[in-house]
């Protein structure tokens, strides 16, 4: 017979994005339901979206409503408990996490300031824009780091939009130039997506809007090309495409200020537009930098060994964007990228049972299986890698449908490991039947 819940090693996930959520519901399964221990999943919203969707989010080419998951159902059918609060701090000698009060959209507190012991604790708290500081950004700019923050800008886009219609005087400069800063995976496909949802605005009756001549969306990039981080092919390609498709692309522009009619660049350009985004580099939150005697590097994320524990505490793992991890075998970190929070995600599951039985830890290898830019309903261009790819060659350049079918797959296994096979399955062949029911886009 199993000893009490209360005197049960706990573990607690802090972080319900990608990797924290698959990894609380697998030990949900592995060890809370069998009650070998105790699992815990802190977050500070009550459901969840995948990352990787948010600028489909923002440009109203998904409903966020939909896709959201529950914490508190996902704790509830797969063995784990699921407490709502923001961690502000953790106490390392008393092995305990502290969370801010809760409050509603007035400003009143409805969820008190909690303290949450734990035996193990492992940060997936992810990433957020990081401004670099740089004058206006934070004030004139819309960030796209969580589902509030995808939903205002959407009703932004959309308040814009109408008042363009039906306004009677002439537009304004800028008034609907949309600018991104930063040309990673999230600027490139927001600027697609949001190219798309211009063109059905118009097509649903916003038609005294003229796409060639009041709508403009540009794509600015620090870097000498678009999507620095991927391989040169890849660039080419997908910056020939929106190029194609009527997208603006400027490279080699720092931007040095943000004022509400548009950016100023460290070149002396002025660049008009009043429906501004900011994706331009990341950063780990700044509470992480906080805690005493844990080693964070300059973008907030904690330093950690193979194993994914940090180098000072063993009882404190941290997965996904907000660790530090180095490669093996290759010079720098694993990059802050959705496939590595799912590879470190399923790591843990194992570590967190060697551990409780006591045995050695596994040590984290990533594995690149290529990647996928999805250009709305324009095109999907992409490299493929791993074991597949290596039948072939060392990876494998694909376009079109394929890299779509494969592109949507990446989303659907993220699903599986959620709700099983069985479930996502039904969930998919529901959304195909219902689909010609409802606007290709939100409109509200």
């Amino acid at each position: 017979m199993p000893s009490p819940a209360a005197a049960l090693h706990r573990i607690v996930i802090v972080g319900g994005g990608a990797g924290g959520l698959e990894l609380a519901t697998a030990l949900g399964h592995a060890l809370g339901k069998p009650h070998r221990a105790e699992v815990f999943l802190v977050d500070s919203e009550l459901t969840h979206l995948w990352k990787p969707l948010l600028h489909e989010v923002a440009a109203g080419t998904m409903d966020s409503h939909g896709d959201e998951l529950s914490y508190l159902a996902q704790a509830h059918w797969h063995g784990f408990k699921f407490q709502l609060g923001r961690v502000i701090s953790i106490d390392r000698g008393r092995r305990s996490v502290r969370t801010a009060p809760t409050l509603d959209d007035t400003g009143k507190e409805y969820v008190p300031a909690r303290s949450l012991e734990y035996g193990t604790l492992i940060l997936a708290v992810g990433s957020q824009s990081n401004d670099f500081g740089i004058a206006g950004v934070r004030e004139h700019c819309h960030f796209l780091d969580n589902r509030v923050q995808a939903d205002g800008f959407h009703q932004h886009l959309l308040r814009s939009y109408y008042a363009a219609h039906t306004g009677q005087q002439p537009l304004r400069p800028g008034q609907l130039h949309i600018a991104i800063v930063g040309a990673g995976a999230t600027g490139v496909e927001l600027a697609a997506e949001l190219l798309y949802a211009s063109r059905e605005l118009i097509r649903y009756g916003l038609d005294r809007i003229d796409l060639e001549q009041h709508v403009r969306i540009t794509i600015i990039e620090a870097a000498d090309r678009i999507l620095p981080g991927l391989p040169p092919r890849l660039s080419a390609q997908v910056s020939a495409e929106l190029q194609a498709a009527g997208i603006e692309i400027l490279t080699s522009e720092r931007i040095e200020e943000a004022v509400p009619e548009g950016f100023r660049t460290h070149g002396g350009r002025f660049l008009p537009a009043e429906i501004k985004v900011w994706a331009a580099g990341i950063k780990a939150p700044d509470f992480l930098a906080r805690i005493e005697g844990l080693e964070c590097n300059r973008l907030n994320q904690l330093v950690v060994r193979h194993t994914l524990q940090t180098t000072r505490d063993d009882n404190i793992f941290a997965l996904g964007d907000c660790a530090a991890c180095p490669m093996r075998g290759a010079p720098g970190d694993v990059p802050p990228r959705a496939q590595s929070a799912h590879q470190q995600a399923a790591m843990l599951v194992r570590s967190m049972m060697r551990r409780l039985e006591g045995g050695a830890l596994p040590e984290y290898r990533y594995v690149d299986y290529g990647s996928l830019i999805n250009l709305s309903r324009y095109s999907t261009i992409g490299s493929l890698m791993g074991n597949i790819a290596r039948l072939c060659s060392p990876s494998i350049f694909v376009e079109g449908m394929l890299a779509r079918l494969v592109y949507l797959s990446l989303y659907k296994m993220h699903q599986i490991a959620l709700h099983g096979f069985f479930r996502t399955a039904l969930g998919t062949l529901a959304n195909v039947l219902t689909r010609r029911t409802r606007p290709r886009m939100k409109l509200h």
